[in-house]
């Protein structure tokens, strides 16, 4: 068990509503690196058939977010209140509806994307039929400030405080061993480089280019999967730190414009030689939290049935 200050931690609700679907009426044309035209599904709404665990590239949209996308309602004249959501929800928030036929029903906090603002949300297949565009989910928002007491040189954020001891992260010569699915350099990240801060959204691995999805095993990757970026500093805004090391979560799906990719939110960064990567096929949020496409949920729906 990693020694944090999870005791100490603020718990606070933060609230958004399920959003429509973003398209633009006139222009609905999403351009890919090659200048060929598409209209696609993109960013919000509710996902019925794309969840954590799932494949982050079979499937015909851009950017596309599994489960449930919800934003800020702001209430406050200076949008001051907007920010609440992006930054409060972490990673393995528990989120509640409060709205609507699906009123009561409670989902999970899967990722933070970026630009659009969203905050995606994992609940049961029962539970999106239930629910409609414009429900209210309210969220326990905690996470922010965590600490882990034997390595203060990491920063952790994004991230719920049980999610962290789900994550099965060892310790060895002084180092945390955090497993991964991939590893990947810096210098293959695109869209959200130079952000301010990784408090709230996300940032996108490019993969317009084909060698590069070879190289690394994109092929492969999962939405939910945790992901080691090298060189990564994303303690006051994300940037090239040689030394640095990064774990972040793939939130949304492949993108098909320039510069963009499936996204990563950030939940553990260093510039020390503090974590070690260590490769887990069955590193994913999925599994460690036992929502969308888990095995293990799958696996007792089969002994169920028999």
């Amino acid at each position: 068990m990693l020694r944090t200050n999870t005791k100490d931690l603020v718990e606070k609700s933060v609230i958004g509503v399920v959003t429509q679907p973003k398209l633009t009426l006139k222009n609905p044309y999403i351009i890919d690196a090659s200048g060929k035209a598409h209209v696609l599904p993109g960013t919000g709404g509710i996902t019925y058939n794309v969840k954590a665990g799932d494949s982050a590239f079979d499937f015909n949209g851009d950017h596309i977010e599994p489960g449930v996308s919800i934003s800020a309602v702001d209430m406050s004249k200076d949008g001051l209140t907007s920010g609440g959501l992006s930054i409060l929800a972490c990673i393995g928030n528990e989120a509640k509806v409060i709205t609507g036929q699906a009123g009561g029903l409670k989902g999970m906090v899967t990722g933070k994307h970026g630009g659009v603002e969203h905050v995606l949300i994992d609940f049961s297949s029962t539970a999106l039929e239930k629910l409609a565009v414009g429900d209210r989910i309210q969220i326990k928002g905690v996470g922010q400030g965590l600490v882990l007491r034997d390595y203060y040189d990491v920063q952790v954020m994004n991230c719920d405080p049980n999610l962290l001891q789900k994550l099965n992260v060892s310790t060895q010569s002084k180092q945390l061993v955090v497993p991964v699915t991939h590893v990947i350099p810096s210098s293959i990240m695109g869209s959200g480089i130079g952000a301010r801060h990784s408090f709230s959204g996300d940032y996108d691995i490019q993969i317009s280019d084909r060698e590069i999805v070879q190289k690394y095993g994109f092929q492969n990757l999962r939405l939910g999967d945790l992901i080691a970026i090298r060189d990564a500093d994303c303690r006051y805004g994300r940037s090239f730190h040689s030394g640095a090391m990064s774990i972040g979560v793939i939130v949304h799906g492949s993108c098909l414009t320039s510069g963009h990719g499936p996204g990563v939110t950030v939940i553990m960064t260093t510039i020390e030689k503090l974590i070690v990567p260590k490769i887990e096929q069955r590193a994913n949020i999925a599994e460690y939290l036992y929502i969308g496409r888990s095995v293990r949920r799958t696996s007792t729906k089969k002994r169920r049935k028999h």
